[in-house]
């Protein structure tokens, strides 16, 4: 996966609770295992009317979040289901990073693992964020992820924590079998050991 160093993008607002990963990417978009194309299905039910035109006020509609990049959320974003398709659909619309008051655990573990970042700030920091983004077109972020900030357009820093495994491999752009893989050398020694202590495990 690719590393996540430095972003600097777009802020859209998803000013809703508990958006749950049925929303982020419906069921009908499920039957692939592929990480490209799932973009079209991205807040499906949300970004449409019933007739299938799209919904003005939603902010995938709106001129003004074109090449959104980071996205502000409320509480408990990602829950529901445990669908590994709801971040890879935000990755394929190109937001890279999701900053909410709080998580759903399986959504976030699923960021982690596909190169995307999630950033847990108070309540009252995301407040600040979704005022400021509704008042200031094209509103942008920098997040530093070695240096654990988020820049404000006008300078101002914020901190957030991140857990410093998840943030190493991130960096590296490691995910499990990417981690794995660093130990290659070392499963093969074992494995050489292995058919030498038990033989018989081994048929030829």
């Amino acid at each position: 996966m690719d590393p996540f160093t430095t972003l600097t993008g777009l802020v859209a607002p998803l000013d809703r609770l508990n958006v749950d990963t049925d929303q982020i990417i419906p069921k009908q978009y499920l039957k692939t295992v592929q990480r490209t194309g799932l973009k079209d299905g991205l807040f499906y039910d949300w970004r449409c009317m019933p007739d299938g035109t799209p919904d003005p006020t939603f902010f995938m509609n709106q001129a003004r979040f074109s090449g959104v990049a980071i996205l502000l959320g409320r509480d408990n974003f990602g829950c529901g289901s445990s669908r590994e398709h709801a971040p890879w659909a935000l990755l394929d619309y190109g937001i890279r990073c999701v900053i909410a008051p709080s998580f759903a655990d399986i959504f976030y573990n699923n960021c982690f693992q596909n190169g995307m970042l999630p950033i847990v700030l108070p309540e009252d920091a995301i407040n600040e964020l979704f005022c400021s983004v509704d008042a200031t077109e094209g509103y942008q972020l920098t997040v530093n992820l070695d240096a654990q900030t988020i820049t404000r357009p006008e300078g101002q820093l914020i901190q957030f924590v991140i857990d410093p495994f998840r943030k190493s491999c991130l960096l590296s752009g490691l995910d499990t079998i990417g981690l794995t893989l660093e130990y290659e050398g070392d499963i093969a020694v074992y494995e050489a050991k292995r058919k030498t202590d038990v033989p018989w495990l081994f048929p030829s």
